[in-house]
């Protein structure tokens, strides 16, 4: 299936406009979250093969490309909010919900605080909150890894550096962070590009990250004990510049139903990087009794 085969559509969510992409027409449904700098175009070698047996939608995150971007609301209760109505609104009482990078913090959230909402979860380069934020306390390689956080806190001059020269960083960033193996054409870069360009988008994409600050998710979830019920899915990029493998150790913790996939020679961008490996693993565990 081609991603042009994808239907298109728009569903208003917790006082916001989505879009989504979706294909499929399974009795379950697979909802697929991405990260930053990107939009649902990141999962365009998942969807048609998932779609084979599953209902799958796969939607612009608050904010992003296409969907609307409100000048708040990018604390993970509310972006976690977004994600369990956006099933509702499907039609769906619940899904197996699969993130990576940012999707998968917000994918993490939904399974620990609204349990009843997530079949499954399968975590892409995204560490356990708990384990994040002890790493970013504890560990100075991790703190190093993730400067780029700090930075994305000040005012004016992460839009001005980032939005340079067309978005010309983030492109160089996705081909420099793949070693220049092939994983993003000319035409993916420009679709990334073209999406962060779009009115407010670069300011609702940094303002997850400076909402960590100002909107602390610590709240969000007190007297869960941070656990996950659902059977998880971690899959795990080993050259990620971000993320250290490290961050995965100690999951099993706070998750009982776990199993771990390392793909050895894939980046943080893991589903582009390694699509076949990424999407066999993704069907063999949704396919698990």
């Amino acid at each position: 299936m081609h991603p042009r085969d994808f239907t298109h559509g728009y569903l208003r969510v917790n006082g916001v406009r989505f879009h989504y992409v979706r294909a499929g027409a399974g009795e379950r449904l697979v909802l697929l979250l991405h990260g930053f700098p990107e939009f649902w175009w990141s999962w365009r070698y998942q969807i048609g093969p998932l779609a084979e047996r599953y209902t799958v939608v796969a939607p612009d995150l608050r904010g992003y490309n296409e969907t609307e971007k409100p000048a708040w609301g990018y604390g993970l209760d509310v972006l976690s909010h977004d994600v369990a109505e956006l099933i509702q609104a499907l039609g769906f009482r619940s899904a197996a919900v699969a993130g990576h990078d940012w999707g998968g913090a917000i994918a993490w959230a939904l399974a620990i605080t609204r349990p009843w909402r997530v079949e499954r979860l399968i975590a892409l380069n995204s560490p356990h909150p708990a384990l994040f934020e002890r790493h970013m306390r504890t560990n100075p390689r991790q703190m190093l890894r993730s400067w780029y956080m700090t930075f994305f806190l000040l005012p004016l001059l992460p839009e001005l550096a980032l939005s340079y020269d067309s978005y010309a960083p983030i492109a160089w960033r996705l081909r420099a962070d793949t070693r220049g193996a092939p994983v993003f054409s000319d035409d993916d870069l420009r679709l990334y590009r073209q999406a962060l360009a779009r009115p407010g988008a670069l300011r609702a994409a940094l303002a997850y990250y400076r909402a960590v600050v100002y909107e602390s998710p610590r709240g969000l979830f007190r007297g869960t004990g941070m656990r996950v019920t659902a059977p998880t899915l971690m899959i795990w990029g080993e050259q990620d510049a971000y993320l250290g493998r490290e961050l995965v150790d100690g999951t099993e913790r706070y998750v009982p139903d776990l199993r771990v996939r390392f793909l050895p020679s894939a980046s943080h961008w893991v589903q582009q990087h390694c699509p076949r490996e990424v999407t066999q693993a993704m069907l063999e565990f949704l396919a698990e009794p």
